[in-house]
């Protein structure tokens, strides 16, 4: 769903996603942000997808992410995996491994399980 959404309702769920904000705190984080009211108006829309909540303090309204990391970041993966590495997942795990010095033993055997499986998924 995340990957479906506008770029402007993209941008606010990811800066809601760093952490709770006020719509004028969200309109400051934006590039070249609309008017006020247009930010409150895309809030709302993602607060109508299930995509964010606010509450009240001291009479303004702090809007937050609603949690969903699995359905984030295998979103986020996807579009990363779709624009860099022109979709080939084995790329883009071949870039990450580059991105570390070493590894854990228990990473390794996550790892090794992960493409045994993903072998057993082939037959």
């Amino acid at each position: 769903m995340i990957d479906s959404l506008p770029r402007r309702e993209r941008e606010i769920f990811e800066i809601l996603c760093r952490g709770e904000a006020t719509a004028a705190q969200v309109r400051e984080q934006m590039k070249d942000p609309p008017s006020y009211s247009a930010v409150r108006t895309m809030l709302a829309r993602l607060e109508a997808k299930g995509l964010a909540s606010h509450k009240t303090v001291d009479q303004a309204y702090v809007y937050k992410s609603v949690p969903r990391p699995a359905t984030v970041r295998d979103s986020a993966l996807k579009q990363v995996v779709r624009t860099f590495f022109n979709g080939s997942a084995a790329s883009a795990a071949t870039a990450l491994l580059g991105l570390t010095k070493s590894l854990s033993a228990d990473e390794l055997d996550a790892l090794q399980k992960a493409i045994e499986e993903a072998k057993e998924r082939q037959s």
